[in-house]
């Protein structure tokens, strides 16, 4: 209906202008807030993921409030919200261009998700009796994701996911060098010969051969911008399978022969993700792969003792390594692992260090790009088990609802998600 003006009083005209306006500040979008006031930090990355696989428009507002996330008032949202006990605020126009302006004038940026990345996660078919800290976020937050192994890695399937991590695994083919505590334990046995059965499969006769072929067809994947995550003995036993590549590395006790006796001066760093200079240790005895790790079991000095500082990026000009230090604190609880963080000498100069140990050699988060692709390797085994054993329980994630070391990683499975335009600076 067209409303004529000129035969309106001037009390119902203005009566009329202050409807129009609280019309446009009823409830437009929904901030679920990620600083301290944020009831269950982890499952709101699945109210994100939530929204993407309902292709919504999802803004990640780096820096703001701990990394909030901005989406459609839409029921479906609000609805997961409160059903996994995720805190949101209604906010209106008024308050979306508020908050706009605040980021443009500070050290902030809002960042597009374009769409829900597709998940996979390397988890052997006999899983090991420790928990991968990964799968248990995903499972947490209810993101879906998919289980591979060797068999899916050999045969091409990586080319159907965007993101990919790495189980507790050992790229070398040592079976994580258990074998001088564990080699008369079932687990133990067991893994050898499934491992043993994967590399007859496909036609090698070492279980290394068969890792190192794995690695390289993960190499290839990253190359062609795939995004690699890692965590624990993953991380630095990957790169010692890219550097040693066809060098026999592995002792006799493990695979029934010697190993290359000039096998360091044979190693190509150049081929490695993060690390270079290293040295093996190959006495199958040592529970260590290299000088890559500095994990030092002599010194427990608990998880508020062993902690690590995450740095601040610029969020307009380093959008990346800002994404994926996001969190409610700086200070985060160290954890140990199989490898549980690495030195610093060992990291190449093109690799970002995204958190330090304050006052040590040693750096714990690091991330850099490799073709047209990306890694973020992360030291440790699971962020809320200062010490975890073989054979201990879970972690029960719902007693640790805002964990700063489980929202690294889900940082990281949130990223590939983000404007490619702004993964590339």
């Amino acid at each position: 209906m067209k409303i004529d003006f000129t035969t309106l009083s001037l009390k119902t005209m203005i009566l009329l202008l202050l409807l129009g306006l609280l019309s446009t500040g009823l409830s437009a979008e929904l901030l679920i807030p990620m600083d301290r006031t944020q009831s269950n930090h982890l499952k709101a990355y699945g109210v994100a993921f939530a929204g993407l696989k309902e292709q919504m428009v999802v803004k990640w507002l780096l820096n703001y409030r701990g990394g909030s996330f901005l989406l459609p008032s839409e029921p479906s949202i609000i609805a997961i919200c409160n059903i996994r006990g995720v805190r949101y605020e209604n906010v209106t126009s008024a308050d979306v261009a508020a908050i706009s302006l605040e980021i443009q004038e500070a050290n902030m940026e809002i960042i597009t998700l374009e769409k829900e990345p597709k998940i996979a996660v390397y988890i052997p078919p006999n899983t090991l009796p420790w928990d991968d800290a990964v799968s248990m976020a995903l499972e947490y937050a209810e993101i879906d994701y998919d289980r591979l192994w060797d068999d899916e890695v050999l045969t091409g399937k990586l080319n159907d996911y965007d993101w990919l991590h790495l189980h507790h695994e050992d790229f070398t083919g040592q079976f994580g060098k258990f074998y001088g505590s564990y080699r008369h334990i079932e687990w133990y046995q067991t893994d050898v010969r499934v491992n043993e059965a994967m590399a007859a499969k496909f036609g090698y006769d070492k279980v290394w051969q068969l890792k190192h072929a794995v690695a390289e067809k993960i190499r290839e994947f990253v190359v062609s911008g795939g995004f690699l995550f890692a965590m624990c003995a993953a991380t630095d036993t990957f790169d010692i399978a890219m550097a040693a590549r066809d060098i026999d590395i592995v002792d006799a006790v493990i695979d029934g022969d010697g190993i290359d006796p000039q096998y360091q001066s044979k190693l190509d760093y150049e081929r490695c993700f993060a690390f270079e200079n290293f040295k093996l240790k190959t006495n199958p005895f040592e529970y260590e792969f290299s000088d890559i790790d500095a994990s030092d079991y002599s010194r427990l000095r608990g998880a508020e003792g062993d902690y690590f500082q995450l740095f601040d990026f610029s969020a307009k000009y380093d959008p990346v390594p800002t994404m994926l230090t996001q969190c409610h604190t700086n200070i985060i609880d160290g954890f140990l692992g199989q490898t549980t963080s690495f030195f610093r000498d060992k990291v190449k100069k093109s690799v970002i260090i995204l958190a330090e140990v304050p006052n040590q050699s040693d750096v714990k988060y690091i991330h850099g790009n490799i073709g047209k692709g990306t890694f973020t390797f992360y030291g440790g085994h699971d962020p809320e088990d200062y010490q975890h054993m073989v054979g201990d329980p879970e972690t029960v994630l719902d007693l640790h609802k805002s964990s700063p070391g489980y929202r690294l990683i889900l940082n990281n499975v949130l990223f590939p998600a983000a404007e490619k335009k702004k993964l590339k600076t």
